[in-house]
């Protein structure tokens, strides 16, 4: 009894330093503040027990006491591994989440659970972060407590790069087979170097591809190839940033087998590459069209760069609207929205829902345009470059544009933000029936309504009490009951 109390103790102490780093790191590569959470049973005969400090799961747990309780008798579907390697766990299909778990001998069960953000680009290196710390904590279940340092915690929080190359690994095993010549590493360096160099004052902006040299390469069409004695080596970003220009605003792409430049091809390219686009301050990895990461500032991410204005669509379901104008009224801002944020520009929009009109002082569009039209709706988004705000009701049309966004000073006010969002939030205090997106020029969307910006994810405090100590599975099902 005193030893198995001592075995969940540390393992106890492995979960909170794992769960620490997951979420720390998490939080950074996806832009939002990700919770995390974990069901684990340290051996096949013990207890089922629930750690989650943010409460991420509580949503869930009518499904959560379907598959963990009876009639599988309190335990988990898992067949224990009888090796020393992690056996992957089926998904048991939380709505909103991303998951990963696992058996092994240190640790019969296993699984962990993350919020799946409706903005990033991919899951799959957020799925490999989770693979990897079920790896970590079942290996750091071997040691010794006294030779146990922590530093799977603090590996799992700086863990990006790694998460975005094991998902490339994985999608070229899975094509092409184990025998990958191309490694991955040096090109991943590669581009985040190549990102940060300007060239006459200008961000970089095109794409290359990377073929692997056996199997991929000889497939592809080059418009021109590069001396094969003396070739641009990929190490030489400086090198390789000057001859991005010459596939800028093309269909071209300069053509990489990993350690080489070597040519130049069409927009026609084969399967199974790995594309890189430039895009100035930020740039994506894909695979097959399949979106892998985002990056910018130098740093790996899975932001998407493109609002989907989950809030919008949320907020508008509150409002007496047929479903087919609230969707057309959702396509409409997005499409204003995305052009800005493509664009480089910021703009405002303000979605007034009131019964009749809001007087707002600005420039008025007689006939008003009806953005069903794509005529109309692309010269909205040229007059949202104007300062000002556009003015759409939900008769779909644009009625003004430059409006002046007034109102009296309000408490929640941040004067870390501009003009444009905190003129924003007072306008929207005073007119609780508008919702008003505001674009920043460096891409990031604010959806404000009543006077406060509308979080995409609720911020959850941590308290210490709740980290260091799961709770039984039965206990956390009985406070959870209706």
């Amino acid at each position: 009894m005193i030893e198995a109390a001592k075995n969940f103790k540390f393992a106890q102490r492995c979960l909170t330093d794992t769960l620490r780093g997951i979420r720390e790191g998490l939080s950074l590569f996806t832009g939002h503040s990700s919770r995390v959470a974990a069901i684990f049973s340290l051996t096949e005969n013990s207890d089922i027990y629930i750690f989650d400090p943010q409460d991420l799961l509580g949503g869930h747990a009518p499904k959560i006491r379907s598959i963990f309780t009876k009639p599988s008798n309190g335990q988990p579907p898992t067949t224990a591994a009888t090796v020393n390697t992690i056996l992957g766990e089926k998904d048991i299909d939380l709505d909103g989440l991303i998951s990963f778990g696992g058996t092994a001998p240190s640790m019969f069960y296993q699984k962990w659970f993350t919020e799946h953000h409706p903005d990033i680009c991919s899951t799959e290196p957020v799925e490999c972060w989770l693979e990897h710390a079920t790896q970590c904590i079942s290996n750091d279940l071997t040691t010794r407590p006294e030779f146990y340092t922590g530093i799977s915690g603090n590996f799992l929080r700086e863990y990006a790069s790694h998460a975005v190359r094991d998902s490339i690994v994985d999608l070229l095993n899975l094509s092409l087979g184990c025998d990958i010549h191309m490694r991955i590493y040096p090109i991943l360096y590669a581009i985040l170097g190549i990102s940060k160099i300007n060239e006459e004052g200008a961000r970089p902006f095109g794409r290359i591809i990377f073929a692997e040299p056996r199997q991929i390469l000889p497939k592809v069409t080059f418009l021109a190839q590069f001396d094969e004695d003396r070739p641009p080596l990929l190490a030489n970003y400086k090198h390789v940033r000057k001859l991005l220009q010459a596939v800028e605003n093309s269909e071209g792409y300069l053509v990489s087998d990993g350690e080489k430049i070597l040519g130049i091809c069409g927009n026609d390219i084969p399967e199974n590459c790995l594309a890189v686009s430039f895009q100035k301050k930020i740039g994506f990895i894909s695979y097959n069209n399949q979106t892998i990461c985002s990056f910018a500032h130098g740093l790996y991410c899975v932001d998407a760069y493109r609002a989907k204005l989950v809030e919008v669509e949320d907020i508008l379901l509150d409002y007496p609207l047929d479903t087919e104008t609230r969707s057309s009224l959702l396509q409409i801002a997005e499409k204003i929205v995305h052009n800005g944020q493509d664009k480089g520009f910021g703009c405002c929009l303000v979605i007034d829902l009131h019964t009749s009109p809001i007087g707002i002082e600005g420039q008025n569009v007689h006939p008003v345009l009806d953005l069903q039209q794509p005529e109309k709706l692309q010269l909205a988004c040229a007059l949202s470059k104007v300062d000002g705000a556009l003015h759409i009701r939900p008769d779909l049309k644009l009625h003004a544009f430059a409006c002046l966004l007034d109102g009296s000073r309000i408490k929640n006010e941040n004067r870390a933000r501009g003009a444009r969002y905190n003129s924003a939030l007072r306008f929207s205090y005073h007119h609780p029936t508008s919702i008003i997106i505001v674009v920043s020029s460096d891409r990031p969307v604010s959806v404000i309504y009543q006077g406060q910006e509308v979080q995409k994810t609720p911020h959850c405090a941590l308290t210490l009490s709740c980290m260091l100590h799961p709770q039984k599975i039965d206990k956390w099902l009985a406070e959870r009951e209706v």
